[in-house]
């Protein structure tokens, strides 16, 4: 990966600090609070605006328009928590628009996929009719110290949060990003003159 400039250490930092953050207070307390949603959200405009100017804060509005939309199309109907949705509204003002379509497409594969691995988990270990009715109920228990503890959900299938998958889609871009989407976050200059620059033959000229 080339050396980061200042604009890419700071869009790193703020990405990874965010989706870091999120994912351990929604696996600790099965929620992401406001005081980390709120505050990112205008850090990504400032981020935006002061390192990209005009260009990333269009970037920046369009991406919010895509994520911060679809997610709450997902909360409206169900599928998704205020929390998840005010992340991703968040996330996307730092991200653009072409990172958060990655993103999202990525985030919500996984929750499908780990949704179902969790629910025929719980049919083998648990049996269809608890695990039907945590489904219903919009909860997941589990055996903690011999007592059953349960966690509210309002996710896709009522059984996987979103902020775990949502970091790993974002790590996982943020590489693609640095060695080949050239969304202008991370390394594209340095791909594209990669790219153009044609290398030099080491081999002396007859």
């Amino acid at each position: 990966m080339p050396e980061l400039s200042l604009q890419e250490m700071v869009f790193v930092l703020g990405v990874v600090a965010l989706t870091i953050t999120a994912t351990i207070t929604d696996l600790w307390m099965w929620k992401i609070p406001n005081w980390l949603t709120l505050p990112a959200f205008a850090a990504g405009w400032i981020y935006q605006g002061s390192m990209r100017g005009w260009e990333g804060l269009g970037d920046g509005g369009l991406g919010f328009l895509v994520g911060f939309g679809t997610f709450f199309v997902l909360f409206a109907i169900g599928s998704g928590g205020g929390g998840d949705t005010k992340l991703m509204g968040a996330l996307s003002v730092w991200l653009g628009f072409t990172l958060t379509l990655y993103v999202m497409v990525i985030t919500i594969a996984l929750v499908i996929v780990g949704s179902f691995v969790v629910f025929f988990y719980s049919l083998a270990t648990r049996g269809m009719k608890k695990t039907m009715a945590d489904a219903k109920s919009g909860r997941t228990s589990t055996k903690a110290s011999g007592q059953v503890a349960g966690a509210k959900l309002s996710r896709i299938g009522g059984l996987m949060a979103y902020a775990a998958p949502m970091a790993i889609a974002t790590w996982l871009v943020l590489v693609l990003d640095a060695y080949g989407i050239r969304s202008g976050q991370l390394g594209s200059k340095a791909f594209a003159n990669e790219v153009a620059s044609p290398q030099v033959s080491q081999h002396a000229s007859p």
